[in-house]
């Protein structure tokens, strides 16, 4: 694992959680049991504090940082797309955040929400629960429907069982 800490902060991952060497993990960042950390994964709490819930994924690329001062939440079961820019106060339960998406300070998305890819979510910014979102800036395409539900916790599952494969086998660096 690539934890470090920094200014007498020092992150915490909890049982089950999977941070890949190759990751970054800085200062005050709290990982529940059971989460994925990808690859090249940058998450920064040298000046703020990151919390992350229990299951959720972070996928290689994604860089995550907390204003001074200030908490990013990240809720349960929450799926952090391959090269998401996250500075959000708060992404509710099993809120899914696309690929390449941006989500501003002080950005808020909703339990259930589904932010596509490469959406920005701007400054201030709140997204309802269980809304599909697209855009820059984001705006409502439609309202999560059950097939939403049913892939994306299928595909959260998979991040889950991944995070315990790495821990079980580990990479192997060949020369």
């Amino acid at each position: 694992m690539s934890l470090y800490r920094f200014s007498g902060r020092t992150p915490i991952v909890g049982a089950g959680g999977y941070v890949s060497e190759l990751a970054m993990v800085i200062g005050d960042v709290r990982i529940s049991e059971n989460c994925y950390i990808g690859h090249g994964t940058v998450i920064r709490g040298d000046y703020g504090t990151i919390e992350i819930g229990p299951g959720t994924a972070v996928e290689e690329g994604t860089v995550i940082h907390a204003p001074p001062g200030g908490t990013c939440r990240i809720g349960k079961s929450v799926t952090l797309g391959h090269g998401a820019i996250i500075h959000a106060d708060e992404i509710g339960d099993y809120a899914l955040i696309g690929m390449g998406s941006i989500l501003s300070l002080n950005a808020i998305v909703g339990c259930w929400a589904i932010v596509a890819e490469g959406c920005v979510v701007k400054n201030k910014q709140s997204i309802p629960e269980k809304v599909v979102v697209a855009g820059n800036p984001a705006r409502i395409i439609r309202n999560t429907e059950p097939r939403d539900v049913e892939f994306w916790t299928r595909v959260k599952q998979l991040y889950v069982d991944l995070a315990h494969r790495y821990l079980k086998e580990g990479m192997e660096k060949i020369d």
